[in-house]
């Protein structure tokens, strides 16, 4: 959701691929699929790799110039933003949801945020808490707004203008449900470099695994497209899909890890997660297990970016890379977007480029934060 890049193959920490593939899977399966998934290791992708070689290099640099908006309405005073979270144990959603905190006491506007406990009914209640207070705004922040239809139809009857933070597929406005903006990279870009990655740093030879959520539409969608990437390269196999829901990652992941490293052995050198989370409950079964931490398998999360994430990537510790999403930027974008609501402009239309961050290029950061954006919005709303 969402946070640096020197030379993607200068990067001396390895990427581990875990990749939860969802489609077809029940919640809590695992499907296998032999060397004839995506080819032989010794058939290679030489043409692939070297476009994969160079999309990593361009997501690896640090210091990105700042292509948002620059020109949009002067700040519009007094207004009040209820942030509903679907957890704040979600360092995603938590991450955005500080960015708007930071973002209000820039322009001046008052800044709820409200718990939804990671429940559907938890959900629920803190969105009627949210209509309740009638705020100017209010924000889904990391959840489908189909949890929550009856509220998102009234909020629309009481003209509060909606705007989701990966609250559905894809960036932009949205028609139903009616949001004036949903605020994420776009899908198909963090799922290829997250591929890419795995192709680029394994030089076109991997075994891989790829974990995900197949309960969430968003997430059932990254793992497939990062699996189609992955096929891509002929030389990069596809082991195993692993769904697990990220509400059972702590208690299901370290099974599974210890489940895939009895079947496939050292077979497995790469993994790919659709949230950095996984990686924070494998590291007990692959430490158990012998595995060291800057070894095999190179895991690479595909979402987020949260601080854990990068401590481990700086520490080597059973994750190698990470596709942050810029969270505190993206606060900061959606109290812009707010503000176009009200000064009734359109949405700005933004979306911010995908990153990779490792220990090559992290610098110790425990988040992607690029330059340049509060300045311009500051400048924006006059502030």
């Amino acid at each position: 959701m969402q946070p640096n890049r020197k030379t993607a193959l200068g990067t001396a920490v390895a990427l581990a691929v875990v990749v939860t593939v969802l489609a077809g899977c029940e919640r809590g399966t695992s499907t296998g699929a032999g060397p004839t998934a995506t080819g032989t290791a010794e058939a290679g992708c030489p043409a692939v790799l070297a476009g994969a070689k160079a999309a990593v290099q361009r997501a690896m640099k640090t210091r990105p110039a700042w292509h948002g908006p620059t020109r949009g309405p002067r700040a519009v005073p007094g207004k009040s933003i209820v942030y509903v979270a679907q957890t704040m144990t979600n360092p995603g959603v938590a991450g955005a949801a500080e960015g708007v905190r930071e973002a209000a006491r820039a322009i001046g506007w008052d800044v709820r945020v409200i718990d939804g406990q990671g429940t559907p009914a938890g959900i629920q209640a803190a969105f009627s808490q949210a209509l309740a207070l009638r705020p100017s705004g209010i924000v889904i922040g990391g959840f489908d707004p189909k949890l929550t239809s009856q509220q998102v139809a009234k909020a629309n009857a009481l003209h509060i203008p909606l705007i989701g933070w990966h609250a559905v597929d894809s960036p932009g406005p949205s028609k139903d449900p009616e949001l004036f903006t949903n605020i994420t990279t776009k899908v198909q870009d963090v799922a290829k470099i997250s591929a890419d990655w795995v192709i680029a740093h394994s030089h076109g030879h991997a075994g891989t695994v790829v974990f995900t959520d197949a309960s969430i539409p968003f997430a059932r969608n990254k793992s497939e497209l990062i699996k189609k990437e992955l096929a891509t390269c002929s030389g990069v196999r596809l082991l195993a899909e692993e769904n697990i829901p990220i509400s059972d990652t702590s208690s299901r992941t370290p099974q599974q890890v210890s489940s895939l490293l009895s079947r496939f052995r050292d077979g497995w050198t790469y993994s790919v997660a659709i949230n950095d989370v996984y990686f924070a409950d494998a590291a007990p079964a692959l430490r158990a297990a012998g595995k060291k931490g800057a070894g095999a398998p190179f895991n690479i999360g595909a979402g987020d970016g949260d601080p854990s994430a990068f401590q481990r990537i700086n520490s080597r510790q059973f994750q190698a890379a990470t596709a942050p999403e810029p969270l505190s930027q993206q606060g900061w974008q959606i109290l812009d977007e707010f503000n176009r609501a009200f000064s009734g402009k359109p949405s700005s239309g933004y979306v911010a480029p995908v990153h990779i961050s490792t220990a090559a290029n992290s610098r110790g950061d425990t988040t992607w934060d690029p330059p340049g954006y509060r300045a311009a919005y500051r400048k924006i709303w006059g502030r």
